[in-house]
């Protein structure tokens, strides 16, 4: 029996690393905006519903020029983002909390945490994520290294070679039990300041789920078509992707 699912999308990039003025979900690309197909992917796929989390002050935006515009039914929410990541995926959670509560049922079982500059997501990682999650209660979207890693001092000198066979690039999305991840990140934001002064750096929601609790995350096989679109040359490889995709489509 499948599990209630949501998707939290997050788009509250400003693009600074892009050179340009337009934020970069919002810049169009293949004929629709960046964050057009993140959403898409999760509207056509077995999610049950959306939150976009957009950055603050573009609420409006988002809800007219996206949502409304292409159409995108599942999406049940828009909500302003926070100063860091891990601000605007805990207001993402929140307002599935604040949707149960009103609705009076459970949020979801899973929720699923994508980075809307991810765009070409597939169904097969979707659901190969959610499967990790309904029987590993954690799962991750990653990809195994091809490269050496080494660890380096704040010298920027060499102290370990890891091996190569066990390292795994993340990717988006990460899927988790609802509750487990709710009660993560709220033991997060409790603690935030001394996680600051200890020097840790949040970078994904595995690592929150991994600060505080017992939970082991479970690595499922991601994409590397499933792109994080950061800088200014990724925008052309997405639409190589594209392009390739569609003629495959034609054949």
């Amino acid at each position: 029996m499948k599990k209630r699912t949501a998707a939290i999308v997050l788009a509250g990039g400003r693009g600074t690393r892009m050179g340009s003025d337009t934020p970069k979900q919002y810049m169009e690309i293949g004929g629709y905006p960046l964050i057009w197909y993140s959403l898409k992917a999760f509207q056509d796929s077995f999610v049950d519903e959306i939150i976009l989390v957009c950055a603050d002050g573009d609420v409006d935006r988002c809800s007219e020029e996206i949502v409304e515009k292409y159409g995108f039914t599942k999406v049940k929410s828009v909500v302003p983002g926070g100063r860091e990541r891990y601000h605007s995926v805990y207001n993402g959670i929140k307002a599935l909390r604040c949707v149960a509560e009103g609705d009076m049922r459970d949020p979801c079982d899973i929720v699923m945490i994508h980075d809307g500059a991810r765009p070409l997501v597939s169904q097969d990682v979707i659901r190969r994520v959610y499967d990790g999650a309904a029987e590993n209660h954690a799962a991750v979207a990653a990809i195994p290294s091809k490269d050496t890693v080494k660890m380096a001092d704040t010298e920027g000198f060499a102290t370990e070679t890891l091996r190569r066979d066990l390292v795994w690039m993340m990717q988006t999305p990460q899927a988790f039990d609802f509750y487990e991840i709710y009660e993560a990140y709220s033991k997060l934001i409790e603690s935030e300041a001394s996680i600051l002064e200890s020097g840790i750096v949040v970078t994904d929601d595995a690592m929150v789920l991994e600060l505080f609790s017992e939970r082991r995350v479970k690595f499922v096989m991601g994409d590397p078509k499933n792109i994080k679109v950061t800088g200014p040359e990724d925008p052309e490889l997405m639409k190589f992707y594209l392009d390739h995709s569609r003629k495959i489509q034609e054949v």
